[in-house]
């Protein structure tokens, strides 16, 4: 009767409900309801058994399905067991903007075998992303997987796995690097391309020889480690244009710069259809011996080369009457002819007055050191009364100790002078003249005036006849742009030293930084699109904050991700990728 008067009640509540009867309590499931008049009244829904006689066996199932129905986690009377948090936000990120390239259309399309077992792609993603959130050896690649969340890695890598996805890579790398490429295309201008191209050396650790070695002595490009110098190490070419790395090249550490540039601009041709090339290339590069074979070999595919070049210091000398005949305009730019085409000079005058007073001060120096030696020979010449109305000067020994006890002699100051010329690279000003019978030197003056002819300025050769010198000048300048992609490969993404042997496995390592570098280049490129003043590794830093979470709970186990911040959220809309979810 109960149950029909209250039927066309509204539930106001259920609850649990403890109640004792015969000095033994009972576990109710209640409902509270409102009758029609407002009154409020409770009735007994279930029964749920003796206190007592109650377990979690019997309870657990009635408490975790009204938990699914609120879309809550399961009983929690089970013990929380807590995983360390791991960094989610950074390679997350780089996960989404990797996609985003087409890099992993890149490589499924480049690595096509249905007999690899090992999964190269996020293989060599995690390899990529290590250089770019915490480079390291491929050792320590393993020990920092441990502490990222990285996106659709296998269960287990190892060492081994590692090199073997590198070796995988090497084995289809034309094929990967022309995929690669065909992804890039789409950012390129494809009317007019101006293609910078410029080498860097690269340190590589062990003394061993294999065949096809890489590794060759050559004259160091000044990495903070090595200070310049001789050093054994492989070269790495960038072909790069308005910010974004097109491809890169490889060879030995001893290779002359000029020969790597016909097979470069041979790879630029085939995988980027531009119609026309200007190639920017600094003064080590190019040569005018052999600008007629490489728009010969432009020409051979209906395109049109044209290029942008500094003048080798070494043909300075062929240009003195010309400059001396400059007329510069009020920007400081002055045109003029030379080898058949348009030499085009810049000049800066508080460069130039920096650098012949930098020249001058030196001189200077040096003839100082001079007279002091002269000094102390008339005075071991002349005798006491000589030395004491001129007194000598201690003539410094080459490391710069006083020379205490030790006779002079015009030969030994000959020596030392010409051998302190020599360090300064000074030899065209000063010369001992050593025909005469005591130590006495000369001065230049003609020399002087002719370097100072050259200082403060920038002498270009182009074959463009519709830049503009001032369009001229700004495209070469630009071209420092690689020399800041070198820094990032050698501070950010640590290129060097380089611990392979084997020159494939040599090979794939330049391939992954290559890679680390397009994707920063291009987190580089799209925060300054959005006006966004974090670097690519502030950003990431930064994103490596959001961390993933693992928990287990009983049987079950549950992830999430830390809520990102409002700086986190105003990264991901800037590089114009998703927010982790």
């Amino acid at each position: 009767m109960a149950g029909n008067k209250a039927s066309g009640a509204a539930t106001v509540a259920a609850y649990t409900k403890i109640t004792r009867s015969g000095g033994r309590s009972y576990l109710q499931l209640v409902e509270g309801f409102r009758e029609e008049e407002g009154k409020v009244r409770h009735r007994v829904v279930a029964n749920l058994g003796r206190l007592e006689e109650l377990t979690p066996a019997k309870l657990d199932p009635l408490i975790n399905g009204l938990n699914r129905v609120l879309g809550r986690a399961e009983n929690t009377g089970f013990e929380i067991a807590q995983e360390s948090a791991r960094a989610y936000g950074d390679v997350f990120a780089l996960h989404e903007l990797w996609k985003d390239l087409g890099f992993d259309r890149a490589l499924a399309a480049g690595m096509r075998s249905g007999r690899r077992k090992t999964d190269v792609d996020a293989l060599v993603r995690a390899m990529v992303f290590n250089r770019l959130c915490a480079p390291d050896s491929k050792l320590g690649c393993l020990r920092w997987l441990e502490t990222v969340a990285m996106p659709s890695m296998p269960e287990t890598v190892t060492h081994q796995h590692l090199l073997r996805a590198m070796d995988a890579l090497m084995d289809h790398a034309e094929r990967v690097e022309i995929e690669l490429a065909r992804q890039i295309r789409p950012l390129v201008d494809r009317d007019l391309a101006v293609v910078f191209y410029d080498l860097t050396t690269v340190r590589i650790h062990g003394e061993a020889e294999v065949d096809d070695d890489l590794r060759a002595f050559g004259m160091n490009k000044g990495e903070p480690q090595a200070n310049g110098g001789i050093a054994r190490q492989f070269v790495l070419g960038v072909v790069q244009t308005a910010g974004l790395p097109l491809m890169h090249t490889v060879h030995p550490g001893n290779v002359a710069e000029t020969k790597t540039l016909q097979a470069m601009l041979t790879t630029v041709l085939q995988r980027f259809p531009v119609q026309r090339v200007i190639l920017v290339a600094d003064r080590g590069l190019l040569s005018l011996d052999n600008i007629d074979t490489l728009t010969t070999l432009a020409d051979q595919g209906g395109r049109k080369l044209e290029f942008i070049l500094a003048v080798p210091a070494r043909r300075y000398g062929e240009l003195v009457e010309t400059f001396r005949g400059l007329a510069f305009d009020e920007a400081g730019l002055a045109e003029a002819g030379f080898a058949g085409h348009r030499l085009i000079v810049a000049h800066d005058p508080l460069r130039a007055a920096e650098q012949s007073e930098k020249r001058r001060a030196r001189i200077a120096e040096l003839e100082t050191l001079a007279e002091r030696m002269v000094g102390k020979l008339d005075a071991q010449e002349f005798g006491p009364d000589r030395a004491a109305a001129d007194p000598p000067v201690e003539d410094p020994g080459p490391d710069g100790a006083t020379d205490r006890g030790h006779r002079a002699s015009d030969r030994g100051a000959y020596s030392r002078f010409t051998r302190a010329v020599a360090e300064a690279e000074l030899t065209r000003f000063l010369q001992a003249d050593f025909t005469a019978d005591r130590f006495s030197w000369s001065l230049d003056e003609a020399a002087i005036a002719e370097a100072e002819l050259f200082d403060g300025k920038l002498a270009l050769l182009t074959n463009a006849p519709d830049l503009t010198p001032v369009d001229a000048v700004v495209r070469y300048k630009a071209l420092a742009d690689i020399e800041r992609g070198f820094r990032v490969l050698k501070s950010d993404i640590e290129i060097a030293p380089v611990h392979h042997r084997l020159p494939e496995r040599i090979r794939a390592h330049a391939l992954i930084c290559f890679l680390a570098l397009t994707l920063y280049r291009v987190m580089r490129m799209r925060l300054k699109a959005k006006g966004h003043a974090a670097s690519p590794r502030t950003a990431l830093d930064l994103l490596a904050r959001i961390q993933k979470h693992r928990t287990h709970i009983g049987p079950g186990t549950f992830e999430g991700v830390s809520r990102p911040e409002p700086r986190q959220l105003e990264l991901f809309s800037a590089l114009s990728l998703p927010k982790p979810v």
